[in-house]
């Protein structure tokens, strides 16, 4: 049994996921109603029995720290922890991480243990289900010095991510960063054969895609990450390591989503809605875990719902008309609001009735969505407050906009309702 240590990367700063990502990191995006993004590589990294773990953050990273210390509590007696390393300044460094591969190097001391064998290297903002033993497995049999998880993709997916060429033995033998141009994406194209024979069906996928999933030996990551200056895996490491090391490809082909933009986003989350998802939080009575709330049932009165997600402690009034979305925690739903593809994250904490008089002595809305409101291809993140008769619908047909409102953004063709913003009775979108 080799000693793995796991280590997962926080994200910058999410631009691609802004609003959602004002305030908070990447992973700590809400996700399916009750979850976090961070949720998804530690509930890998335990099921795999990897429970050294540590997550390196930066941006936002306040919401993060405390999901992770309320959430992943283990016996002191077993060795784990789930273990918080954040951006700081030291003698030798007083900026931020400059990519991937700098965040690491930032923190080398916290790796360089020589108790431990490996060093699994994680994405926070992804959604999959991985036994990380079997890339183990793969790994220590080939005898590689590194291990790439590859996912057989199409054509018009690896022109965006960074794709990998390989030997008849599954050894990477090139490695090319979303590919610029034709001649560069056909030079990496793999024979549909060699992955048949892999056990996997081809179908047309004829490229293997790095899935931002990397197993080094320590010692190997330890060279590698003091030889040079090098700031990220992909564009940098990984074609140096080729050259001198044996890097092995590892085949996945389970679901595998990249949460990187507002529209994989939102879409993600509406496939969870379907009667077959592509992803499932409980396989096997393996669940993906996260932080325990002790929450009252949802209430909801003489409610039409299809094909859709309902979390704890929800409030939905009669009348109401929910298709194809996802309700978080402590929504409160007014009477005959109609909800359609759309993400209603929910809020942190009950309105108490204090707080509740003093809104609407103001004329601001209560927490949650008022009576009467009509929201379709939506995302409604925490604690909005949206007032009656609002409509939110793109009827402008908007693929993004270009002013920050503190009202909404468009992105994807998805509007977004910011964290805390406000929407008076009778607003349209």
């Amino acid at each position: 049994m080799q000693s793995v240590l796991s280590l997962i990367l926080g994200g910058g700063r999410g631009t691609r996921l802004y609003p959602l990502t004002k305030s908070r990191s990447k992973p700590a995006v809400p996700i399916a109603g009750k979850y976090r993004l961070i949720d998804i590589p530690i509930s890998n990294c335990i099921h795999s029995d990897l429970t050294q773990i540590y997550v390196i953050t930066q941006f936002n990273s306040v919401s993060l720290h405390r999901h992770i210390a309320n959430t992943y509590k283990f016996d002191p007696f077993s060795g784990g922890f789930v273990e918080i390393l954040a951006a700081q300044q030291t003698m030798q460094h007083e900026g931020w991480y400059q990519g991937t591969a700098d965040a690491v190097r930032r923190n080398i001391e916290s790796i360089s243990s020589k108790k431990y064998d490996l060093v699994l290297i994680l994405s926070g903002d992804q959604l999959y289900r991985m036994n990380f033993q079997e890339m183990i497995r793969t790994h220590v049999t080939s005898k590689a010095d590194v291990t790439i998880a590859a996912l057989p993709v199409d054509e018009n997916s690896a022109q965006s991510l960074g794709v990998m060429h390989i030997d008849s033995g599954g050894q990477v033998t090139s490695f090319e960063e979303k590919p610029k141009t034709p001649e560069a994406l056909t030079k990496m194209r793999v024979a549909p054969e060699w992955i048949d024979l892999q056990g996997i069906r081809s179908n047309g996928r004829n490229f293997l895609a790095s899935m931002g999933i990397y197993l080094f030996n320590r010692k190997t990551l330890v060279d590698l990450l003091t030889s040079d200056n090098a700031t990220d895996f992909g564009r940098e490491i990984f074609p140096t390591a080729i050259k001198t090391r044996k890097v092995q490809a590892h085949l996945f082909d389970g679901y595998w989503e990249d949460i990187g933009t507002i529209g994989a986003f939102h879409q993600a989350n509406i496939d969870l809605t379907k009667p077959e998802p592509p992803f499932e939080f409980v396989i096997d009575g393996n669940p993906v875990f996260t932080r325990p709330r002790y929450l009252p049932c949802s209430r909801l009165e003489k409610v039409q719902i299809t094909d859709s997600l309902i979390s704890d402690g929800c409030v939905i009034g009669k009348g109401c008309v929910i298709e194809n979305s996802i309700i978080g925690v402590r929504a409160i739903i007014g009477d005959n609001v109609t909800i359609r593809n759309s993400y209603v994250m929910g809020t942190d904490e009950y309105e108490i009735s204090s707080e509740a008089a003093a809104a609407m002595a103001s004329g601001i809305p209560l927490k949650g969505i008022g009576s009467g409101s009509l929201i379709e291809n939506a995302i409604i993140d925490k604690n909005a407050r949206i007032g009656r008769e609002v409509k939110i619908v793109n009827k402008a047909g908007l693929v993004e906009t270009t002013v920050d409102s503190p009202t909404h953004t468009i992105s994807d063709k998805i509007v977004v309702i910011p964290r805390g913003a406000t929407l008076r009775d009778g607003t349209e979108i």
